[in-house]
C-alpha cells in the first residue's frame, strides 16, 4: 500500500498554509515531518486525519479506519477523570466493550509495559506514562498506521528515549507505518527512514 499526497494545498478557515505539497508513504515507512512553528505540520496531520478539509490536490490510498492517532499532550485534558483501562479502551471506537476489545486493551498495555498502571487514574500519571497510555489507545485503533503529533514534547530525556525506542520497535519489529511530527531533528534523523521538511522543499 502506498499513500500518495499530490499537489496538496492545506490550511484552515479557507486560508492556505502550505501549497503544492507532494510526498509518498509506503508500507513500513517511518516518516518524520519537521518544520518551524506555524509551518503547517499540525495542519497537515489534521488534514490526513480528515479533521479539516483539503483545500486542493489529492490524498490517495489512505483509509481513515487504518489510522491510530496520538495527539499533542497539550491537546489532552490532563485531569480527565478516567482510569488507564478506560482511556485505552476508548481507542477501540466501540460503544460497548466485549471480550475482544478488552483483550486488545490488555495486549497493548502489556506491549508498552504499562499493565501495572491499568487501574490508575489518567490524571495521576507522569507525562511519559500518559504518552504511553495514549499510544496504547492509538494501537487499539489501528494495526497499520500511527500518526503521532509531537510524541516526546515536554518529556524528560529518559522518557523521551523510552518513547523513541517504543515507536522504533513498533516500526521495525511490528511493521507499522509511522507518520510523526517532531521538533526534535536529531531524534528524527536517528530513527526515521524519511524526513519531510515543510516550509523548505515540498517535494520528496
Amino acid at each position: 500500500m502506498t499513500i500518495k499526497c499530490i499537489d496538496l494545498d492545506i490550511g484552515y478557515d479557507g486560508k492556505t498554509v502550505v501549497s503544492g505539497l507532494n510526498f509518498e508513504i509506503n508500507d513500513g515507512d517511518y516518516l518524520c515531518i519537521v518544520g518551524e512553528n506555524g509551518s503547517g505540520k499540525t495542519t497537515l496531520m489534521k488534514t490526513l486525519l480528515g479533521l479539516i478539509p483539503l483545500l486542493g490536490g489529492s490524498i490517495q490510498g489512505l483509509n481513515k479506519n487504518d489510522i491510530g492517532y496520538l495527539p499533542q499532550i497539550s491537546d489532552i485534558q490532563k485531569d480527565f477523570p478516567a482510569t488507564v483501562e478506560e482511556v485505552v479502551l476508548s481507542g477501540t471506537k466501540k460503544l460497548f466493550y466485549r471480550k475482544k476489545e478488552k483483550d486488545l486493551m490488555r495486549f497493548n498495555l502489556e506491549r508498552l509495559n504499562i499493565t501495572n498502571l491499568s487501574k490508575c487514574k489518567f490524571s495521576e500519571l507522569s507525562g511519559g506514562q500518559r504518552q504511553r497510555v495514549l499510544l496504547a489507545r492509538a494501537l487499539c485503533a489501528s494495526k497499520k498506521i500511527l500518526l503521532l503529533d509531537e510524541p516526546v514534547s515536554g518529556l524528560d530525556p529518559k522518557a523521551t528515549a523510552m518513547m523513541y525506542e517504543i515507536i522504533n520497535k513498533l516500526n521495525k519489529e511490528d511493521g507499522m507505518t509511522i507518520i510523526m511530527i517532531s521538533h526534535d531533528l536529531n531524534g528524527s534523523l536517528k530513527y526515521a527512514s524519511n524526513v519531510l521538511n515543510i516550509g523548505e522543499n515540498n517535494d520528496r
